[in-house]
């Protein structure tokens, strides 16, 4: 599997152009730190309908969620070297990561956003999908993280994304039962 993964790698070295190097590097800051989520998640927070407020707490709780388990939990048990080091990869064209590499907490907490936001409105949820695939995309192209930890980051964001809105709506059929 690492021979495919790495040629998947080493094929996307193949497209890079001075462009697609600026907007991949563009994209791949915005899942700096989940801040373009935390950012929509906060807004969403302080708007008038109820449903966006829901929205904004579902995609919050599903970052929290997506890190404690991704970042928290699964990176310090696998410990996955990034490739660049693994392969001594000299191209990077953004600041080494300096944790592990499995899963991609980039992809994990874009797709738990992204779920969180699909769950309450198809329309934006199709838009902060195609941005998750951006950003997973660009974590490869940059050479810091192999398919399967964008995989499995895919998998981690959607069940936290779940998971963030099935804990909501316990909440909210709680607190209107009483």
């Amino acid at each position: 599997m690492a021979n495919i993964e790495i040629n998947i790698l080493n094929t996307l070295q193949n497209i890079r152009t001075p462009v697609l190097d600026s907007l991949m590097t563009f994209i791949t800051s915005l899942g700096n730190g989940g801040i373009i989520w935390i950012i929509i998640g906060i807004l969403l927070l302080f708007q008038k309908d109820k449903k966006y407020k829901n929205m904004g707490f579902t995609l919050l709780l599903s970052l929290i969620i997506s890190s404690i388990i991704g970042l928290g939990i699964i990176k310090p048990i696998v410990r996955r070297p990034r490739p660049f080091s693994t392969f001594d990869f000299k191209g990077l064209l953004i600041d080494a990561p300096l944790d592990f590499s499995f899963p991609s907490g980039h992809t994990a907490s874009s797709f738990a956003a992204a779920t969180s936001i699909y769950l309450f409105g198809k329309k934006l949820g199709l838009y902060a999908f195609l941005l998750s695939i951006l950003i997973s995309f660009s974590r490869m192209y940059h050479y810091v993280h192999y398919p399967t930890d964008v995989f499995a980051g895919i998998l981690l964001g959607v069940v936290s994304g779940v998971l963030s809105k099935k804990i909501r709506d316990n909440i909210e059929l709680k607190v209107s039962t009483k």
